[in-house]
């Protein structure tokens, strides 16, 4: 494996030197996310498939240390026959997608409102930087804070930092016992019950609206998930219980984006607060993370006019918008920074990336 790094190490300085910039990329599972990068001609491509493997793993310690090109369903696998699992729960978005491209997205799934998302679980990584230097930072326990925060950095930095080689993350046992309630109700009711919910001791793991149908998820200890059901009213008409294939589906459908209603059209990810109410806009949406992350779907890419209305919009009831998929995205991915935070933003990216090599204008 030292090999590879070496290559790695080669392909990043013949980079500097032409000036070429380089497209990291995994299982390629994720290359639709973040902004449209032009003509794969103006990149070269830093593939990181093959560098594959467990570096350590000690069930005990609940922690993990996987090479970036580790696929996820193997590591998943691994933690399940040791009865753990990484609860930020990553969008899987095929077979191919790899350890390094789920910390790169720094992509969570449903279960994220309730276990953190996923620089919560990063305790510590190894980066090449855009000199071909390995940098190490943070550990492999969580009372190790030497270069904590830097490690964490990565999570959702799209690879325009630096190459993530390793990545140690934090994991959890499985829930010794999960149920599903679905209720009829409308959006306030919703976004009303959840934010009720959210300041009792339930162990609510997961939350869906859509359709004037509200799905939640129970897990943890098998008595505080009888002991939710009942108080949630499960025995009564007012919510139903799914039964454990049906709740699985319906789960993984949301984590992958394999349910229907993310078919077709163009994707919105609206982040704001728990608590904000409903927010008017033309589309079809749904809500997870008790309220907190809202999609939108509409026909088509909105243009500019209607991209800034959408974003005005979140922006008013505390959050941001994300484009997150869509044919075209004239108008931009990501929510405009501010302008001090957009500073922060392009030290942290001289300081690691001086050339500006990687994955340009994918941010």
């Amino acid at each position: 494996m030292q090999t590879m790094v070496e290559q790695f190490r080669s392909q990043v300085l013949a980079a500097v030197e032409t000036g070429k910039p380089l497209r990291l990329r995994g299982g390629g599972t994720k290359d639709w996310y973040g902004n449209a990068q032009g003509p794969a001609s103006q990149a070269a491509v830093l593939d990181t498939h093959a560098y594959t493997g467990v570096v350590d793993y000690e069930p005990t310690e609940l922690v993990i240390t996987v090479r970036c090109g580790t696929p996820l369903a193997e590591v998943e696998a691994l933690l399940a026959a040791h009865g753990q699992m990484l609860a930020f729960e990553p969008p899987r978005y095929g077979a191919a997608s790899t350890i390094g491209g789920v910390v790169a997205s720094g992509l969570a799934g449903p279960r994220r409102a309730s276990a953190g998302g996923v620089r919560d679980f990063v305790l510590g990584a190894t980066l090449m930087d855009g000199k071909g230097e390995v940098l190490r930072f943070g550990g492999q326990v969580m009372k190790n804070v030497a270069g904590y925060d830097v490690s964490r950095l990565l999570a959702g930095s799209m690879g325009t930092l630096g190459l993530i080689l390793e990545v140690s993350l934090k994991v959890l046992p499985l829930p010794v016992c999960e149920a599903t309630l679905r209720f009829g109700m409308s959006e306030i009711d919703a976004l009303r019950r959840l934010n009720e919910w959210a300041g009792q001791p339930l162990p609510l793991s997961a939350s869906c609206w859509h359709q004037d149908v509200l799905t939640v998820r129970l897990s943890g200890a098998d008595a505080a998930v009888r002991a939710a059901l009942a108080r949630m009213g499960a025995a009564s008409a007012s919510g139903v219980r799914l039964g454990e294939a049906e709740a699985a589906g319906f789960w993984a459908g949301l984590r992958d984006q394999s349910h229907g209603y993310f078919d077709g059209g163009a994707l919105w990810r609206l982040s704001v607060p728990p608590a904000a109410s409903a927010i008017v806009l033309k589309g079809e949406q749904l809500i997870e993370w008790g309220g907190a992350q809202r999609w939108l779907k509409l026909d088509a890419a909105a243009g500019a006019g209607a991209a800034q209305d959408i974003r005005r919009a979140v922006a008013a009831a505390g959050g941001h918008a994300t484009l997150f998929r869509a044919q075209d995205k004239g108008p931009g991915a990501f929510h405009p920074l501010a302008p001090a935070v957009a500073k922060i933003n392009q030290r942290l990216k001289q300081a690691f990336d001086p050339a500006g090599i990687f994955n340009p204008g994918r941010m």
